[in-house]
């Protein structure tokens, strides 16, 4: 007999929506948790960086009307937001623990290693269960350089209670753009540092050159090939120096060069469970070798996306599988992704890049939504549609570029799984007028076209 049903080690989104699965069938759950309830996105992640990232859209958003009804733009007060921000965000933890122990779901503080396929030993404490579930997601990783001491990360920044008025991003990923938009925004002298020849290698280099442009016209600066050797403190600030011997002084430095999984102390090894930087290896039911010991979330080896909707959808898909009522292995949906920055890039299935390298079996169509419907596009002349599809005119693929990027994807992304035809989009009517109504009138006559 064991103490639980289920044993979740972690309690963020790749842990706890199966939970709640679970709990409607009358299963017994606890879950172990070494840092607080809720994981990265709901206290150092997402949650928090939507909320600061909000004014700074609607603020960019203003300057386009600058001139044209608005004269005088609002100055961003870091201090207030981040207050608010600590108001809103810190108590989310104690709230979802409390939910978790009102529905008789215990957190059992402290690392959880395993023991055996069905024990997890708690700082001394051992607990057993018919499955066990490893959600333990990610951490920001560090340059083992000089200085390295000095150098801060993202859950850092999101907790910053004054702004620096220099600050420099190692990276140019999508934590240090995001992050890059909300400083230039606060009028700081801002440097991303790149290893590589270009930024966000992972969008539509159109798009991001747009982006880049604009955040240098506002003037930040980006540093491209450039190798971090050493920090040196001087003073109240920081003097990086590069590896061509150049070097640049700041105040504030964050490094997002990579994540890398939560795998440590989990006595994974003893268990003979594959695991790498990367994360746990798991088959197509998100199994362990271990059979009765599942993995879901950031901390799984996987070429898809590592985001907090892929979390859900594998920890949901977990629940299926201890309930037995799903056979199947997973088979991911397309997943659409969006970078923060200002304005906003997203993209969804096939890539921009995959489609140029097959034009024999995609099709690009762009359409320059914001000079044609401007008034929709938010008066920004330069938001921007880019489809791919099929040869039989199936939508497969799309990038887009402007506010609403990530609702565009999102449409995109029902139209390419529910497999939809322009004759299916021909017979639907959306609110006008609104950005999704512009992709579907400017989607439709592409996927009915005739090539």
């Amino acid at each position: 007999m064991y103490d639980y049903d289920v044993i979740f080690i972690g309690a963020g989104h790749a842990s706890w929506h199966a939970a709640m699965i679970l709990l409607q069938a009358g299963k017994k759950m606890a879950f172990v948790e070494r840092d607080v309830v809720g994981g990265t996105c709901t206290n150092y992640g997402c949650n928090a960086k939507i909320l600061l990232d909000t004014p700074f859209n609607y603020l960019d958003g203003l300057k386009r009307y600058q001139g044209i009804g608005i004269s005088e733009l609002p100055k961003p007060d870091w201090t207030s937001l981040m207050n608010y921000k600590k108001k809103v965000i810190s108590p989310l933890n104690k709230i979802m623990e409390g939910m978790f122990e009102n529905a008789h779901m215990p957190v059992i503080h402290g690392n959880g290693k395993l023991v055996d396929a069905h024990t997890v030993e708690v700082d001394g404490r051992k607990i057993t269960a018919e499955n066990i579930v490893i959600g333990t997601g990610e951490h920001a990783m560090k340059q083992n350089i000089p200085g390295k001491e000095y150098i801060h990360d993202s859950r850092d920044f999101l907790d910053l209670d004054s702004f620096p008025a220099r600050i420099a991003f190692i990276g140019g990923g999508i934590i240090a753009m995001e992050f890059a938009s909300i400083a230039v925004q606060m009028g700081a002298q801002t440097t991303v540092i790149e290893y590589t020849d270009r930024v966000l290698r992972m969008y539509p280099e159109k798009y991001v050159g747009r982006v880049v442009d604009k955040m240098k016209a506002a003037g930040a600066s980006f540093l491209l090939n450039h190798e971090v050797k050493e920090i040196a403190k001087k003073g109240s600030s920081y003097v990086l120096t590069f590896a061509d011997g150049s070097t640049l002084e700041t105040d504030y430095v964050l490094e997002a060069t990579g994540r890398a999984a939560n795998t440590e102390n989990l006595g994974l090894e003893d268990l003979g469970i594959s695991y790498s930087r990367r994360g746990i290896q798991v088959d197509d039911h998100m199994r362990t070798s271990v059979p009765n010991i599942y993995a879901s979330g950031d901390c799984v080896d996987k070429r898809i996306p590592k985001l907090t909707p892929t979390a859900t959808f594998e920890s949901n898909y977990i629940a299926t599988q201890i309930l037995g009522i799903n056979p199947n292995p997973i088979q991911y949906p397309v997943i659409p992704n969006l970078v923060f920055t200002l304005p906003r890039i997203s993209q969804v299935g096939i890539t921009l890049e995959q489609a140029e390298a097959q034009p024999d079996v995609y099709d690009i169509e762009v359409a320059e939504f914001g000079k044609r419907l401007l008034f929709e596009a938010k008066n920004q002349p330069d938001a921007e549609f880019t489809f791919i599809f099929n040869k039989k005119r199936e939508l497969v693929g799309g990038a887009f570029y402007g506010e609403d990027a990530g609702t565009n994807a999102d449409i995109a992304a029902l139209i390419i799984n529910q497999k939809l035809t322009g004759m299916q989009l021909n017979q639907m009517i959306f609110t006008f007028p609104t950005e999704s109504q512009a992709l579907l009138n400017l989607l439709t006559p592409l996927m009915l076209k005739k090539v």
